[in-house]
């Protein structure tokens, strides 16, 4: 046997960097995954692939080359989104995620960008040359019908272990059983986004067959309150936002804000456990908004905006409007940011405000936002004078990165506020964090002085939705956080106020974000329907607590309730 094409110095070079970049990525990326198994079947999958493509290619350095750089750009994508979002590249991204919304944020990351130039611009065009240097070879010299069998016999076999390798219920099934919660939460970033293709679709709560019957959950009595009192309502998200007195480190009297200090006003505030870190504002709009958790449904309630929210059967803004409420909501975006505008339709809202449309975006202060919310109060009263209004809108200037000099920043923040405690990145971030929580502590001021300058009987919350990352940083930093809060990384704060007196005090020292909405409607003095009524109830059963309830038989009956009876979230 010889070989039909002799091998020139060109091509041997190419076929040794070809076969040390195939190393490299199964050194890097196969070898490296969590368990034995996943290594087996990443390197399984990379393999087989490799073959498929030299049988169906006989380009033998372009097939490792392809697979390689194929494998080397997920690996890379799901560090990076670790990195940004602390949750690794899953298959939904690759639907979600590719539109003209994530380019902008890209671009304002230079590692971003730099990494998508190199995956998406170069490799591709990497590839390319490849292919026109490394001509098709066949290395046997046999008869033409007997190569031809031969390959094609090697090809059904690299097919055959890639659909193996892709079956739930094949020979990896324990690799596909794992999870997506641990996936979530390990550095198998292969695995992980394979797996996803199947593992990210929504999967109800599991419940607990008559536990729903073992707690009342309609005891209370609704009230309406005086349909002429209705308060106006306003709520903001305000962007990557946390109490800084939170971080051990955080001593200095500018690290004390009012932004989080009870006043005669406040009716309620304190630690607010979210269940995101980072990133993922959306899915604390889906808490927020209609008192569930994402996480509760899989991987799959990362997409909420997508696969959620049309299938929500109780909301918020639903009950607002049941109440008598013009809901409005003003996003500081383009409504096409991951779905937004079909998410909050279908969440219930009146009305939606694009950012973009009212001259916001990612350079946008709190006191722009601030602008654009007094125009359109004051458009929306006139047009509706005898409705009171619901208000819900997001901030952005607290977003990531938090970057900018600190010579650029204005005193005392132009220098580093913690030089013999914290490294220059710290103090970088947390010299921004700080400076932009100022601008936002005295628009929050303008805000609160606005509304209730007013005779309008007015509730006003804030709460942060996520930590901010400063690249991972953030956690190497000591928190003090309540006794009982297991994940210090997922708690912000949260701020309710009122111009007029309550019926009733309702505070916790810790509160989920799933109970702000009814704590909204108990502060405002308005009718509940069964599932706020129900979410009422667990909230003070298990004094602010969700997932970490003392009581896990209440938690399975409510869930039984909410779920099984009421069908909150539709299948």
């Amino acid at each position: 046997m010889r070989l039909l094409y002799p091998l020139d110095r060109r091509s041997l070079l190419l076929y040794l960097l070809a076969v040390l970049a195939y190393a490299a990525m199964l050194l890097h990326g196969p070898l490296s995954e969590g368990t034995p198994q996943e290594r087996v079947f990443t390197a399984l999958l990379s393999g087989s692939l490799c073959v498929l493509l030299i049988c169906l290619t006989r380009r033998i350095a372009f097939s490792l080359l392809a697979t390689a750089g194929l494998f080397t750009l997920l690996l890379a994508s799901s560090v990076l989104k670790v990195t940004y979002l602390t949750t690794p590249l899953l298959a939904p991204d690759l639907v979600y995620f590719v539109n003209v919304d994530t380019l902008e944020v890209i671009l304002r990351y230079p590692v971003l960008l730099i990494a998508s130039f190199i995956g998406l611009i170069l490799l591709p065009l990497g590839l390319i040359g490849i292919w026109r240097i490394d001509p098709p070879r066949v290395l046997p010299d046999w008869p033409p019908l007997r190569r031809r069998l031969a390959l094609a016999v090697v090809a059904a076999l690299s097919a055959f272990a890639l659909f193996q390798a892709s079956n739930p219920h094949g020979p990896f099934a324990a690799v596909y059983g794992k999870g997506m919660w641990a996936a979530m939460n390990d550095k198998s970033y292969l695995t992980d986004f394979f797996i996803s293709f199947h593992s990210t679709q929504i999967e109800m709560p599991k419940l607990v067959a008559g536990a729903a019957e073992k707690q009342v959950w309609n005891e209370q009595v609704a009230t309406g309150g005086d349909p002429r009192q209705r308060p106006d309502i306003v709520v903001v998200l305000e962007e990557s936002t946390f109490d800084p007195t939170m971080l051990t480190v955080c001593k200095l009297p500018l690290c004390k804000r009012k932004l989080f200090q009870d006043d005669k006003r406040t009716r309620a505030h304190g630690y607010l456990q979210v269940h995101t870190w980072g990133g993922g504002t959306w899915t604390s709009e889906f808490a927020f908004l209609t008192s569930m958790a994402h996480v509760l449904f899989g991987n799959a309630g990362l997409y909420a905006p997508f696969n959620l929210a049309p299938r929500v059967a109780y909301s918020l803004p639903r009950v607002m409007k049941e109440n008598g409420y013009r809901t409005l909501v003003i996003y500081p975006m383009s409504g096409s940011f991951i779905n937004a505008r079909n998410a909050y339709r279908f969440y219930g809202f009146d009305e939606f405000y694009d950012g973009s449309d009212n001259g916001l975006g990612w350079e946008s202060t709190d006191f722009d936002l601030l602008k654009v919310f007094d125009r359109i109060v004051a458009q929306e009263r006139r047009d509706h004078p005898e409705q009171p209004l619901f208000v819900f809108m997001l901030t952005l200037h607290q977003h990531g990165p938090h970057m900018t000099p600190l010579g650029q920043l204005p005193s005392p923040y132009n220098k580093p506020l913690f030089p013999r405690q914290l490294d220059s990145w710290l103090n970088l971030n947390i010299g921004n964090y700080l400076s932009r929580l100022e601008q936002s502590e005295q628009a929050m001021s303008e805000l609160e002085q606005k509304l209730f300058a007013s005779e309008r009987r007015t509730v006003l919350m804030h709460f942060g939705d996520h930590q901010p990352s400063f690249d991972g940083a953030i956690n190497s930093l000591t928190k003090r956080v309540p006794k009982g809060v297991t994940d210090p990384t997922k708690v912000t704060y949260y701020m309710l106020k009122s111009n007029f007196p309550l019926r009733r005090k309702v505070d916790f020292d810790v509160l989920d974000i799933i109970y702000l909405g009814s704590l909204l409607l108990d502060v405002a003095d308005l009718r509940k329907d069964d599932f706020y009524e129900a979410n009422a109830l667990l909230r003070d059963r298990c004094q602010g607590r969700y997932f970490d309830c003392p009581d896990r038989t209440l938690l399975d009956s409510y869930h039984a309730y909410v779920y099984g009876k009421l069908h909150a979230l539709q299948e």
